[in-house]
């Protein structure tokens, strides 16, 4: 199992930055997936980006360029860099972990883009 817990949501104005950490319970080379999800209002889940134990990454066509993912392997932290953010970034944001007993998640941390 792995405990995920998500921080540095807030309020940002168009064109602004904020960068969201999550901190897992278990060292992230263990973890073979971490993503950043986020929940629209009134959409589906989405991925937004995700690294792999090798350092692979992936992004979604909405956010590439302007969002970064990263990890800090001593602090079993990965983070989501949000660069230019829009009003159409705001969303609940997840963190998930991909295991090999299943699929994890942390609670949630908002981010609401709006000038």
């Amino acid at each position: 199992q792995v405990q995920l817990v998500e921080s540095g949501g807030g309020l940002a104005q168009p064109g602004g930055s904020l960068r969201l950490s999550c901190a897992a319970s278990r060292s992230i080379f263990s973890i073979n997936i971490l993503g950043w999800y986020r929940q629209r209002p009134g959409k589906q889940r989405e991925l937004v980006a995700s690294i792999t134990s090798s350092g692979a990454t992936n992004y979604a066509d909405s956010v590439r360029g302007r969002f970064t993912i990263a990890r800090d392997s001593a602090k079993n932290t990965v983070y989501l860099q949000m660069n230019s953010v829009q009003p159409e970034d705001t969303a609940v944001y997840y963190c998930n972990a991909a295991i090999t007993t299943g699929l994890y998640w942390g609670q949630g941390t908002q981010v609401t883009v709006s000038s």
